[in-house]
């Protein structure tokens, strides 16, 4: 550990889908002590995880890389370094997995296509049906006024 409590830890590879996974040399990884309530093990111990991943110089493919800067996410910085801290749990050790969890799950977010809507209008029978309703209401309503 060095001064101040972080350090940088070592990962394996980590498996976003079949075919794309990240380096453990591309994902920098920081322990530091914790933010809120907790007593003395917050003031102790740095057992939350301060995760940088640059997504330019990642490996990722282009298409990929594109969708992951395209996405106006607030954790990505101006230099395109997705930025996330994960400090839900005591021990550094299920912090680290929670966050290359939210990272495998922002990565792979990106990777899916949304589909084109294809504009529909409302068919026969549903425009009869709203007007049918709708005649039906004003007859409710004119029987609410006064016998004149």
């Amino acid at each position: 550990m060095t001064s101040k409590g972080r350090s940088r830890k070592k990962l394996t590879m980590l498996q976003i889908t079949d075919n794309i996974s990240i380096p453990d040399d591309e994902i920098e990884i920081h322990f530091i002590r914790a933010s809120g309530a907790g007593g003395q093990n917050v003031n102790k111990v740095a057992s939350a995880v301060h995760l940088r991943f640059d997504v330019p110089h990642s490996s990722l493919p282009e298409t990929c890389k594109e969708r992951l800067l395209a996405l106006g996410d607030q954790r990505l910085t101006l230099d395109g370094v997705l930025i996330i801290k994960a400090q839900q749990y005591r021990t550094q050790e299920q912090n680290k997995e929670d966050a290359l969890r939210r990272l495998s799950q922002i990565i792979t977010d990106a990777m899916v296509v949304a589909k084109n809507r294809r504009p529909t209008r409302p068919g026969k029978n549903a425009r009869k049906k709203r007007t049918d309703i709708k005649k039906q209401r004003g007859t409710i309503k004119a029987l609410r006024k006064k016998v004149g």
